[in-house]
């Protein structure tokens, strides 16, 4: 097998050579054919949410502008950049890891931290002052102060609802095939035992040696993913 070299985030060509990509990220390739469009979904989501974050630092900008307090665009900033990376790194990597090597510490990982950026997620949509998030609370009552600050801060609000929603969603839907390929806490604290979560030589090492007497490995790195097939969601 060739080595795999990390192509995750694209980096343009005039970057220096000491500054590389931290991922290797190949859907086609790693991930079992029936969930590549729920990943490339997920994928997208996370784009989504990064993108409603820098459109929610011009409405904090519109907002301070109109005579709102500056404190909410320096926090703005900051979401955009703690949370954008973050959001990629801890929730959207384990899951894309899950479904790769069919990982239910992975997929525990996922549940965890996506549920609690799902609820990030709400707070930002409805809106709470000095959070630094243009959502409907502080956007409604700011229309009244200033009609132009308030429709840019809607487009925000609009996208922060619709990012919650998709959260929901995507939340439901993981947990409903995880469920139902018979995944579970207990499998999750086994593999934490065992140590089978840290890398994939430490699975394939395992598989290695069933294979010895067993039937041939499957061409994914890790054990195929037994998951019902992801339908339309």
């Amino acid at each position: 097998m060739t080595e795999r070299v990390n192509n995750f985030p694209p980096l343009p060509r005039f970057t220096p050579a000491f500054i590389k990509p931290c991922f290797y990220q190949n859907v086609e390739e790693e991930i079992p054919p029936q969930h590549h469009q729920l990943i490339r979904r997920v994928y997208n989501l996370w784009i989504l949410y990064s993108v409603t974050l820098c459109v929610n630092v011009v409405s904090c900008i519109a907002w301070w502008a109109g005579g709102g307090s500056g404190v909410n665009f320096g926090l703005s900033l900051l979401w955009l950049i703690l949370f954008s990376p973050c959001s990629y790194a801890c929730w959207f990597r384990p899951l894309y890891k899950a479904f790769r090597a069919d990982s239910s510490f992975n997929f525990m990982s996922f549940f965890f931290v996506f549920f609690l950026q799902c609820v990030l997620a709400v707070i930002q949509a409805v809106g709470i002052s000095g959070w630094g998030a243009c959502g409907w609370i502080v956007t409604v009552s700011y229309f009244g102060h200033n009609v132009g600050s308030g429709i840019v801060m809607l487009i925000s609000t609009l996208l922060f609802t619709v990012v919650a929603v998709l959260m929901g969603l995507v939340l439901i839907r993981v947990h409903r095939l995880y469920r139902a390929g018979g995944g579970s806490l207990q499998r999750a604290q086994d593999e934490w035992s065992s140590g089978a979560w840290k890398s994939a030589p430490v699975r394939d090492a395992g598989f290695n040696a069933i294979s010895v007497s067993g039937p041939s490995l499957p061409q994914y790195p890790a054990a195929v993913p037994s998951y019902p097939e992801s339908g339309p969601w």
